[in-house]
């Protein structure tokens, strides 16, 4: 009987139809996020069992390398990891679906988020993301040459800037700058072709968004990159841009208190600060978690100077996108949809790695962060500030924009060329990319 009873109940389960799972592809390229979505997956699945996410990361320049070819053999994945920069291109080529209209079907919330960063993400109508993530700029120091020097880090937070003779800023990443006979940067006889420990780092890649290595200063400085989103106008040649620039150069080339750039450029910032190269560097907040996994020294993060205008930080925000050739539009949605939810941000800010665009979520991950032994409170606090912070530049033509500028800052912090001749010829050649 007990038998028979084990046969029948074999054959009703043998009778019951098998769940329909359908894949959704998702993408990304922070290394080290995909624990915490992988986290957000796991809840998505128990709430949706016909929904399977398959998470595939690479890294930042092998991510947009295979998208563009994914694009072009239409196996793209159906939901992708965006950015300010590349999406203006995407929605240009029909790349993207607009979830305008699914978000008013389901009344998904967009007032949710950090000031701004629903707004970047629509045009002529349309959205093209829901906001994921934020991030802005700060300074990361390295504490014992701080206390070498006698300096106290909590003055960090209180320094100003000028492009005229640096300010204390530029006095601190003097004194910070050492020669190979000990000397620093305010003493006689300093040797700038001989330095042995730099004031500051700063990458040796910069482009014409600027995003690390310059932007804060130029903005802070006056300068504004146009007119607001989608202008047909830059201002390049910008006196106050012009300036800026030159400053960094000449405190590289001239003085030696900035790493070189071409320095910069062969090792990469992050490796040169981590390797004891200099005592202060730049570093966007998708960073902290590298710094602090690689120093192997104490560290902290502090405000950016303040320049003549006030403190001023580039703002950008990456989002979830729709390809629109995915077989499966509506179980992406479901699942970029989720990954906009208080539910999965927290999830995400609880691993202690991003900013979640929720504030409720960024101050889990602040408390993450600090359990490591990370005051971040100087990127939250920039954030918070809605004088402080400008959206980084959202224009047609980005790809040319990047790579006329790219060629003029490599004239002038490579070659030492005139800031203001060399960005006035690539303002008139950007410019006329929208005539």
């Amino acid at each position: 009987m007990r038998y028979l009873n084990i046969l029948l109940a074999g054959s009703v389960l043998a009778g019951t139809p098998a769940l329909a799972v359908t894949e959704i592809n998702y993408w990304l390229w922070d290394q080290n996020q995909p624990p915490a979505y992988q986290a957000c997956a796991d809840a998505f699945e128990k709430q949706n069992p016909d929904i399977k996410i398959k998470i595939t990361q690479t890294g930042w320049m092998n991510y947009w390398d295979s998208l563009s070819a994914a694009f072009v053999s239409g196996t793209a994945p159906d939901v992708i990891t965006d950015h300010l920069s590349r999406y203006p291109e995407f929605i240009a080529n029909n790349l993207l679906v607009d979830i305008g209209p699914l978000i008013a079907r389901d009344k998904v919330p967009t007032d949710i988020y950090f000031g701004g960063l629903v707004k970047v993400w629509g045009r002529d109508g349309k959205q093209y993301g829901l906001p994921k993530d934020w991030d802005t700029i700060a300074v990361v120091y390295n504490k014992p040459m701080l206390e070498k020097a006698g300096i106290d880090p909590k003055s960090l937070s209180d320094l100003n800037w000028n492009p005229k003779d640096g300010g204390t800023f530029g006095k601190l990443i003097a004194k910070l700058s050492v020669d190979a006979n000990g000397k620093n940067g305010l003493e006689a006889g300093f040797d700038p072709k001989s330095v042995k420990q730099y004031g500051l780092i700063i990458g040796g890649a910069p482009d014409g968004f600027g995003q690390v290595e310059w932007s804060h200063l130029a903005v802070s400085n006056g300068f504004k990159f146009y007119d607001g989103p989608w202008a047909k106008h830059f201002h390049y040649d910008d006196p106050k841009l012009a300036e800026t620039i030159q400053w960094i150069a000449d405190t590289e080339l001239k003085k030696g208190f900035i790493v070189p750039a071409r320095d910069a450029r062969q090792a990469g910032p992050d490796a040169l600060f981590a390797g004891k190269t200099g005592a202060l560097m730049f570093v966007g907040s998708w960073d902290i978690h590298w710094c602090q996994e690689n120093c192997k020294f104490d560290i902290g993060f502090a405000l950016l100077p303040e320049g003549p205008v006030g403190r001023r930080t580039m703002f950008n925000g990456l989002a979830d996108s729709i390809w629109v050739g995915s077989k499966h539009q509506e179980e992406a949605w479901k699942w970029v949809k989720f990954l906009a939810s208080p539910e999965a941000q927290k999830i995400v800010g609880a691993y202690g790695v991003v900013f979640p665009a929720i504030p409720e979520a960024t101050e889990l991950a602040k408390d993450a962060m600090a359990k490591k032994g990370i005051d971040v409170s100087a990127y939250v606090s920039e954030a918070a500030d809605p004088n402080a912070t400008f959206l980084f530049p959202i224009t047609d033509h980005g790809t040319d924009v990047l790579r006329i500028t790219r060629a003029a800052f490599d004239s002038i912090l490579l070659n030492g060329d005139d800031a203001a001749k060399t960005l006035k010829a690539a303002n008139d050649e950007i410019n006329a990319l929208f005539d």
